[in-house]
């Protein structure tokens, strides 16, 4: 039997558009490299992210903790799953415990299935197979069609420094593309490892902090036979329903308010560019003013597009660990 997220607030299967009254929403963020010590320790002690796991483990057939502890990849298949049972655990001690009571979700990248789960327009076992066997699916597809392509994160890097180093690709006739817009100075590109490096420098020589390296790569035009793929393979064996709380896709803004909606922004995902700037333009338009970013995040609850315009909770393992530390809002 699906179990679904613990969200006890009122249906607000409409979009609720625009009015005086402040809102708040839910975030979940993106998957980045991960802390096991902080986040194996939620996972044992938490009862909720306890029985979550036992829950996935009946899943996926194996241990997820065990299996988790003993990865070596950042974004391995138990890597991913644990990051979706810890934001889900996470999501649902905010509106126990703070009070939250979301007028949407959202979730940029990976953070989608968590928002398709917490919005109940999917089911969590069904979350954690589909997140398990998209793993299994991109490891083999990248591998085959896209050998060496990574994707590089930087900040502090000007739109028009940026234009000058895609253009300088293009006349080198090399393949890129840009993954997600995290601010109007913040991205991250999609390109061949051999010309990492020089990407790399080209950033520094511009002024800008190349960040970390995403493997495998993400949300470009040129992976639409994966989405191809997972629709016809992975998606019927999955159910989705209308969500309860509207979804905000990464991709545009669009308010989803349907089990179709929901599963298309996920599909999406694969060919299509995050615009979290542009996510943020829309939760502001519709009176959202506070923002629970419920799960371990360096990014997407941080950058400056956000904490300009939200009062910004996080919501980590160690807020729920350390019971005397109130979440702050930054």
């Amino acid at each position: 039997m699906e179990t679904h997220p613990r969200h006890t607030g009122p249906d607000r299967a409409a979009d609720p558009g625009t009015a005086d009254a402040d809102r708040s929403a839910m975030v979940f963020p993106g998957m980045g490299p991960q802390d096991f010590g902080s986040v194996g320790k939620f996972m044992l002690i938490d009862p909720e992210a306890a029985r979550l796991v036992a829950e996935a483990s009946d899943v996926l057939g194996y241990d997820l903790f065990l299996r988790y502890r003993d990865s070596e990849a950042d974004y391995a298949e138990p890597a991913q799953v644990s990051f979706l049972v810890v934001c889900l655990t996470l999501a649902g001690w905010a509106e126990e415990h703070l009070g939250a009571d979301p007028a949407y979700c959202t979730g940029p990248s990976f953070g989608g299935k968590a928002a398709a789960v917490h919005s109940g327009a999917l089911g969590f076992r069904d979350a954690v197979r589909l997140t398990a066997q998209l793993a299994r699916y991109e490891k083999e597809y990248f591998g085959r069609e896209h050998p060496g392509v990574l994707t590089q994160s930087f900040a502090r890097t000007p739109p028009e420094a940026l234009a000058e180093i895609r253009a300088e690709l293009d006349e080198l006739g090399e393949w890129h593309e840009i993954s997600c817009e995290l601010d109007t100075d913040f991205v991250m590109l999609s390109l061949r490892a051999e010309r990492l490096r020089w990407l790399q420098q080209r950033i520094r020589a511009a002024g800008g902090l190349p960040l970390y390296t995403v493997d495998p790569p993400a949300h470009c035009r040129a992976f639409g036979p994966l989405r191809d793929r997972v629709e016809a393979e992975l998606f019927p064996q999955l159910t989705f329903t209308d969500p309860t709380v509207p979804v905000v896709a990464d991709q545009d803004g669009s308010v989803r308010t349907t089990a179709d909606g929901v599963r298309t922004m996920l599909l999406d995902g694969f060919v299509r560019t995050v615009r979290w700037p542009t996510v943020v333009r829309a939760l502001a338009e519709r009176g959202v003013r506070e923002l629970h970013v419920c799960g371990p995040d360096s990014l997407f609850g941080r950058v400056p597009v956000v904490r300009d315009t939200f009062r910004v909770i996080p919501v980590e393992p160690r807020t729920v660990l350390n019971p005397r530390r109130r979440p702050v809002a930054v």
